[in-house]
């Protein structure tokens, strides 16, 4: 009895930090199991699963609202890099950002229309100060990561990514670039490159990263006034020679942003 207490207190907990909604979710998926009956493992998995999908597309989605939060809105130019973003519930954004989005997609689809810009993880639905694992500021709805664009062994642009996560495959710096993980590791900063370990599978090895679009979307991104901040490694804004004063440094405290682009509104 304490062994089954203390499994659901750990899943609980566990399906909160990485869904927000999944640990509320779980409880009420124990309970119909109780009225109705339903000891088994396959059992309890499939009505667990089944009220999660529709708590999240269903049920979340108009509550979010209330809290001043939407579902980043896809469209031809405009895609998560992987749909466990849509499932976790980590695709919730301020309208705001959502018509940055939707301007930036436009204007990138005029450049070309064969480029996607790729979101990442955004913010959680409900509640601001509330963490989106493992980000430190993903919590207010005002944050979106994208992923960088890339190019074929040919130098041909690319809508495909180098992990399944897009994170974790760095763009690192050249023997000539000040090298800003290095620093931060030597100064006992030992998180700083952690992302390497939530690739979830390394895929298209053979990529590079194409600084020409990559640097496009950036710029596209700067002009708009309620943009607040950019993050990327300064070895990378260097080499694409963006200058902006919207253009920061993360700091050590946070991981290292050569493996996508973090932007956050006003």
């Amino acid at each position: 009895m304490k062994f089954t207490l203390f499994y659901q207190i750990i899943l609980f907990l566990f399906l909160t930090i990485i869904t927000q909604i999944g640990g509320l979710v779980f409880i009420v998926s124990q309970i119909i199991c109780k009225k109705i009956r339903r000891q088994l493992f396959w059992e309890k998995a499939f009505i667990f699963t089944v009220l999660y999908c529709f708590t999240t597309f269903i049920v979340v989605p108009p509550i979010a609202l209330v809290f001043g939060r939407e579902r980043v809105i896809s469209n031809k130019n405009l895609k998560p890099a992987n749909y466990w973003t849509i499932i976790l519930n980590r695709n919730y954004v301020k309208p705001e950002v959502n018509n940055l989005l939707s301007k930036t997609s436009d204007k990138i689809m005029d450049l070309s229309s064969n480029i996607r810009i790729h979101y990442l993880d955004a913010n959680f639905p409900f509640i601001d100060g509330f963490p989106l694992f493992p980000h430190l500021s993903h919590n207010d709805g005002k944050k979106l990561d994208l992923s960088f664009i890339y190019k074929d062994v040919k130098g041909n642009q690319t809508n495909l990514l180098k992990s399944r996560s897009g994170y974790g495959i760095f763009e690192g710096p050249k023997e000539n670039e000040e090298n800003f993980t290095l620093q931060c590791k030597n100064k006992g900063f030992y998180q700083y490159d952690y992302a390497k370990f939530f690739t979830f599978g390394t895929i298209n090895k053979d990529l590079q990263l194409s600084e020409k679009h990559t640097s496009k979307l950036i710029s596209l991104l700067l002009e708009n006034n309620f943009l607040e901040k950019i993050f990327i490694e300064p070895h990378l804004s260097r080499r694409m020679r963006i200058t902006d004063q919207r253009i920061r440094f993360q700091g050590c405290h946070s991981v290292r942003h050569d493996d996508h682009i973090h932007f956050q509104i006003k």
